[in-house]
């Protein structure tokens, strides 16, 4: 067993489908569950992604844990049309795969994180991939946990790159804004896997077709998915070179930060409603400041990265 213990906080699509592959296959860390969320589909669609995905790869032992359906400023959450275009109508690209054998846990995730951090400390990784409404509602029922997680490393917003959705605000943040600038303004130490990075950080189907080429049913149903996700980044113009790897690049930085360049800051996020809604930026109230608690990844070594994102997956496809 390994030493540091992750955490994935996900809105399970497709790129949150490849991170799940990714903590499952990497040595250095052992997935001890997965917090569900809102985001590229529904809460309780997402959660059903997980536990399918979980059984498919061959790991029904770590639990899956239903989060918060909407975020903290609303009442409700719809699925956006373009959340549909990019991960299909069911979240993984339209793939259709058997109902799981498990039920989710009884626990919240709220509270899982809560028990997580005074069990692991300074050993936990948590990495969310879509809005931080989960992990902001823990920080608020047990501030102290700010100071017992050893690192977030979080799939979201843009500092030095136009958003995705406006031109300052990229999509996870902006599902929940106040959350976000609840945790930035934690004490928790962070890393931000923003567009930045991420939009570097390319797959093509040179790489799904080795998945196919395993004849494994994982390494079929994962290139069916991605697949759909590149075929969808080219049709909406996205980018006709590939699909971003936005959720397992989060993952593979939170085991090893070598695979990126960072600046350190105090970050803010801007959740009044107006033209800069979403928006990730430094804290000016704050330059002066010692000891900032936010990396921002601002490089990646985007080729040791993907060899390593498809040695890890290769291997693990080829076992299940």
């Amino acid at each position: 067993m390994a030493k540091r213990k992750m955490i994935l906080d996900l809105d399970t699509g497709v790129d949150d489908a490849l991170a799940i592959a990714y903590a499952l296959a990497d040595p250095e860390v052992d997935l001890i569950g997965i917090v569900s969320s809102y985001g590229n589909n529904l809460l309780d669609v997402c959660a059903e992604n997980s536990l399918k995905l979980l059984e498919l790869l061959g790991h029904t032992d770590i639990p899956v844990f239903k989060g918060l359906p909407h975020s903290c400023t609303t009442d409700h959450f719809d699925v956006m049309q373009v959340s549909k275009d990019i991960h299909g109508d069911n979240g993984i690209g339209d793939v259709e795969l058997p109902a799981p054998s498990r039920a989710l846990e009884e626990q919240s995730g709220v509270d899982f994180y809560i028990e997580a951090a005074h069990k692991y400390g300074k050993d936990l990784i948590i990495i969310p991939t879509g809005p931080m409404t989960n992990l902001a509602a823990a920080l608020k029922k047990d501030p102290e946990i700010a100071d017992l997680i050893g690192n977030v490393t979080f799939m979201g917003g843009a500092l030095t790159v136009e958003g995705n959705v406006t031109p300052v605000a990229e999509a996870n943040i902006n599902q929940d804004p106040k959350a976000a600038d609840e945790v930035m303004k934690s004490n928790l130490p962070l890393t931000m896997v923003g567009l930045d990075v991420t939009l570097r950080t390319l797959l093509t189907k040179n790489e799904t077709k080795q998945w196919r080429e395993l004849g494994t049913a994982s390494g079929k149903v994962f290139a069916d998915i991605t697949d759909f996700y590149i075929d969808a980044y080219y049709n909406l113009d996205i980018d006709k070179r590939g699909c971003a790897l936005h959720d397992p690049l989060a993952v593979g930085v939170g085991i090893d930060p070598s695979f990126v360049s960072t600046i350190s800051l105090f970050m803010k996020v801007v959740y009044q409603e107006g033209p800069y809604y979403g928006q990730t930026i430094g804290d000016n109230a704050k330059l002066n400041d010692p000891n900032p608690n936010v990396k921002v990844a601002v490089n990646v070594d985007k080729k040791r990265y993907l060899k390593a994102f498809m040695d890890r997956l290769n291997k693990l496809f080829k076992e299940n």
